[in-house]
């Protein structure tokens, strides 16, 4: 690649979703177009690519007509045609993540395989294809996760006793250990192929307890320097041991005996670093265009202590989106609200969020929970 030439490479991302969104406003910056495909015609990106496709991302001929007119290829979610990410290597076009690491993660089986197989520490588990399975191994409690297509919270089932065993999945997955974790943590790391990597601050995770996905977040976690480092040196060995090029978000547990194990991890941009855009001298979406452009990492240094609120559609409200309480959030210094452009809002769905930056502690937390009490994403009609 030519020095500062990058604004002549088209880009290309599988995905159109508010990763995407985030990710345009940072490669504007740069002068960079962003070419989107998507099946839905309209995903939050729609309005602001240089170009938007409705299609497939997991059909073949889909992905490869899209992508044949690129110079770069990158995704926003996991699930997406990788046979046809591999011929269109083939043909010249660079992909980041690359296809044989895409493939590798979007199944868990093959993902938690990697783990063990590279003495990275993660949860005991074991390859299941079914109910009977699960059944014959009797291990309770246990996790029960799907193999493909588990995203946001769906595709995991805590299985409590031998009762449970209806809620399981009749299909190729895992059984792993529950973990008596306390602290879900997670750790952004950043790779570009000159080899360089780069780390954010660990974060601390809480998880809506039916939802299954992050609630809110603490950045940085309040966690000891050695605890950090460790995670650090977890995240910085799992992205050296694929070779990856391009953004990992590592999902971790801080087991109660001070232990950490690798939950799972996101080739992309991550619910997790969202904070990372006002929070952080360099964003998670910058990070991941320097990466797949093969340019210096970005300075990941912390701005200040900060914090993230996922702006989730309340229950029993489907319908367009109506944001209740915004006029009062935005009142309160230091917060940033985030929304996503999706005109219909669903239980659980998400529909933005929003970043707080303050250094007092005790005040943090007290804007996240004004912000999880008072904006709500409800429908009037």
């Amino acid at each position: 690649m030519k020095e500062n030439n990058i604004q002549d490479l088209k880009l290309g991302i599988l995905g159109g979703g508010q990763l995407g969104r985030m990710f345009i406003q940072s490669a504007m910056d740069y002068n960079i177009d962003v070419h989107i495909l998507d099946p839905d015609p309209d995903a939050p990106c729609k309005n602001v690519a240089t170009s938007f496709t409705v299609g497939k991302l997991t059909d073949y001929d889909t992905v490869m007509k899209f992508g044949k007119d690129c110079d770069i290829l990158t995704i926003e979610i996991e699930n997406v045609n990788t046979e046809a990410l591999r011929a269109l290597e083939k043909e010249g076009v660079r992909v980041f993540p690359q296809p044989d690491i895409i493939e590798l993660i979007k199944d868990k089986r093959t993902q938690k395989s990697f783990y063990r197989d590279h003495d990275i520490p993660t949860a005991d588990f074991t390859l299941v294809d079914s109910k009977t399975d699960i059944a014959k191994l009797g291990k309770f409690p246990s996790v029960n996760k799907l193999g493909k297509e588990g995203y946001d919270g769906r595709g995991v089932q805590v299985l409590r006793t031998a009762s449970d065993i209806d809620k399981a999945f009749d299909v190729p997955g895992l059984i792993e250990d529950l973990v008596d974790f306390e602290k879900e943590l997670a750790v952004i790391v950043a790779r570009n192929e000159r080899g360089e990597c780069r780390t954010f601050p660990v974060v601390e995770m809480v998880f809506h307890p039916e939802a299954n996905l992050v609630e809110y977040l603490f950045a940085p976690a309040d966690v000891s320097a050695e605890i950090a480092k460790k995670a650090d040196e977890i995240a910085r060995n799992v992205i050296d041991r694929l070779g990856m090029v391009g953004l990992l978000a590592v999902e971790m547990f801080l087991t109660r005996d001070g232990d950490i194990l690798v939950n799972e991890v996101a080739p992309r941009p991550h619910n997790s670093g969202h904070q990372t855009i006002e929070g952080n001298i360099t964003s998670q979406y910058e990070q991941h265009l320097r990466s797949i452009f093969n340019l210096p990492l970005g300075d990941t240094s912390s701005r200040a202590k900060a914090a993230m609120v996922n702006l989730l559609g309340e229950e029993g409200h489907t319908g367009p989106a109506f944001y209740e309480g915004l006029e009062k959030v935005s009142a309160i210094s230091g917060v940033h609200v985030h929304l996503y452009g999706k005109k219909l809002t669903k239980p659980f769905r998400k529909m933005g969020h929003v970043t707080i930056e303050e250094n007092d502690m005790e005040l943090l937390i007290e804007k996240v929970q004004f912000v999880k009490e008072h904006l709500k994403v409800i429908s009037n009609v």
